[in-house]
């Protein structure tokens, strides 16, 4: 199963939409949006697109009732799981959650295969060693709107993973 991982849209409809579209077209299954959606709005032209989304929200939280009345709306679409998520897809234990240093803390029990953050606005990918000996996958897209992304060539980036084959790859936008 691919997933398309996204984080800090921060109202930005367009890149989120391009985000999920192209991951779409490459198989994608779910989308997980580790937080900063902040407003309902930002999911209108996204889920028409018909892949189930999981949203954590961030420091900038917006409206949750809005979010909630979206979630009530979209035919199961659309999950938003409040502060953090504990997710199962494709028999892969995901935790979603906005904040690196609290996803990396996650992903040090060696409780799941892969932790997704998001919040620094940088994206990576990174095989934490855990507790158990082993390692766990900690993933941060970075930001799909492209706000003060460091070091990367265009801003807005995304990841698209694998859970099958535990592949993940950071994708850029160019719109």
């Amino acid at each position: 199963m691919k997933i398309c991982i996204v984080s800090d849209s921060h109202d930005r409809a367009p890149p989120l939409a391009a985000a999920i579209s192209a991951a779409k077209l490459e198989g994608a299954e779910a989308v997980i949006h580790c937080g900063d959606l902040i407003g309902a709005n930002t999911l209108r032209a996204s889920i028409p697109l018909g892949l189930p989304i999981h949203a954590v929200h961030g420091n900038n939280v917006g409206d949750p009732m809005a979010l909630h009345a979206m979630m009530s709306k979209s035919d199961g679409i659309f999950r938003y799981h409040g502060p953090d998520a504990i997710l199962e897809l494709s028999g892969r234990k995901i935790f979603a959650t906005h904040y690196p240093h609290y996803g990396r803390a996650i992903a040090c029990t060696g409780d799941y295969d892969l932790v997704c953050c998001g919040h620094s606005h940088h994206a990576e990918i990174i095989e934490q060693p855990n507790i158990l000996g082993t390692k766990t996958w900690l993933v941060n897209p970075g930001s799909v709107a492209g706000i003060e992304a460091p070091r990367i060539k265009s801003k807005m980036t995304w990841i698209l993973g694998d859970l099958e084959r535990m592949l993940f790859e950071i994708r850029m936008l160019d719109l």
